[in-house]
């Protein structure tokens, strides 16, 4: 990478998804002004110590080299015939793809990876190259899915949970100012139960809560609109769990971006997290930010 900016970058392997996620990242890049990198790498074949897993790894390897230079070619090409003035670099390295990519990330402002879908089993073994780049990168990671190749007018939603959502809300309101979008700040109210799952629920003021609740995300969003006074900021308390209060917001929106409270590899990736249920559900491109220098 030899742009001073810091590059969106993308990674691809030869699939048809991992072009749409590269004419994605461009457009998205030449937004926000950024270069883009495009970066193909020896596949991830996650946690197989196996005689046959370094077989596998020997002939991917090999392949590598033979394919690199017609999977980049097209990314690339995709990408500039879609932005014709972006600056686009490409590179593949010898490593396997989590490790480049882990490495990338610390002078990167965003990663992108094509995925339509990331199952509870790759979650619990940490199976899947977008859940191991989660847990290790340096900046956000956007997982694309769905068919749009370039940001459009509609809002950004984003997950907000108290003093985990600063890098989710970083990302967010940058993003909305950048591309002149609204935002939709969402909010878990999942306290709030029907009267039967309570021992005494007519002790409960309800409304008292749900008022907590508003003061909370209005407090919490609070300062980076002020930050941002050019982004249009829609609050939403839903009594749900925060993955269903999110998944709720998605129809109509662009992209979905969440924090993860980044307790260790196997914690960030547990079955039921809010990211794991939204890379799993989610129709749409979703971000997962990590606590800044965790």
């Amino acid at each position: 990478m030899t742009d001073t900016a810091q590059p969106i970058v993308v990674g691809v392997d030869g699939s048809a998804n991992a072009v749409g996620a590269a004419t994605w990242a461009g457009a998205l890049a030449a937004r926000l002004g950024a270069p883009l990198h495009i970066v193909y790498a020896t596949p991830y074949l996650g946690h197989n110590f196996s005689d046959a897993a370094a077989a596998v790894r020997a002939a991917a390897i090999t392949g590598q080299r033979e394919a690199a230079v017609s999977i980049l070619g097209a990314a690339a090409d995709a990408v500039r015939s879609a932005e014709p003035d972006l600056s686009v670099t490409t590179s593949a390295p010898a490593e396997a793809a989590d490790e480049v990519l882990e490495s990338l990330s610390a002078q990167s402002r965003l990663i992108v990876l094509g995925s339509q879908d990331v199952s509870a089993a790759s979650a619990l073994l940490i199976g899947s190259l977008t859940l191991k780049t989660i847990t290790r990168s340096a900046c956000p990671v956007i997982a694309w899915r769905g068919e749009i190749l370039s940001p459009t007018t509609q809002p950004i939603v984003v997950g907000v949970d108290g003093d985990n959502s600063d890098a989710a809300l970083e990302l967010a309101f940058d993003l909305a100012s950048a591309l002149h979008v609204p935002l939709w700040a969402v909010r878990s109210s999942s306290s709030r139960r029907a009267p039967g799952d309570v021992t005494i629920p007519f002790l409960i003021d309800w409304d008292a809560l749900e008022a907590l609740e508003w003061s909370s995300l209005t407090a919490t969003v609070g300062p980076w609109a002020q930050r941002h006074p050019g982004v249009d900021v829609s609050f939403f308390v839903e009594p749900a769990k925060p993955s269903q209060a999110l998944l709720k917001h998605l129809d109509g929106a662009q992209l979905v971006i969440v924090g993860t409270r980044g307790h260790g590899a196997l914690a960030s990736a547990l079955i039921g997290s809010t990211s794991l249920n939204l890379l799993h559900h989610s129709p749409l491109p979703v971000g997962v930010c990590r606590p800044s220098g965790d």
